[in-house]
């Protein structure tokens, strides 16, 4: 399987990424359908993916019911987050952009987390973040700007 910043990670990323996210809002196991709306795929593509994460072990799958991050997803997928949250924070409050929530979800697994780390650094440097504040539901702080 590939790793982050690998050709051919960026698919599995996103869908290890959706599986964390909607773990976080609800008691999984995750219908293949909800995660199929996150990505805008159909449910078959989705359970045909998540059979693969089963298959490598960062998924258990139950047919019928959805799927949970093993120990060893919900690492990967929490690397990914830690990326994503970045990401985001740079495609709306430096680029400002209308859907930076998706374009962050297609690029997560493209950067290396020492990239990442390096982008969280330089945004909080540079951006007024305000930390005492709660985070959206996808872990994305306001700024004070808000």
């Amino acid at each position: 399987m590939a790793h982050v910043g690998e050709p051919g990670s960026t698919r599995t990323a996103r869908y290890l990424l959706a599986l964390y996210i909607a773990e976080h809002r609800a008691s999984p196991p995750i219908s293949p359908g909800r995660i199929a709306g996150m990505l805008d795929r159909s449910p078959a593509a989705t359970t045909e993916m998540l059979q693969r994460l089963a298959s490598d072990g960062l998924v258990d799958r139950e047919p019928y019911e959805g799927a949970t991050l093993t120990e060893a997803g919900r690492a990967r997928a929490g690397d990914l987050h830690e990326t994503y949250v970045a990401l985001s924070w740079f495609f709306r409050d430096v680029l400002d952009l209308d859907a930076y929530e998706r374009e962050a979800m297609e690029m997560a697994g493209l950067v290396s987390p020492a990239v990442a780390e390096r982008l969280a650094r330089l945004l909080f440097e540079d951006l007024d973040v305000d930390t005492d504040a709660s985070p959206d539901d996808l872990g994305v702080p306001p700024t004070h700007a808000e």
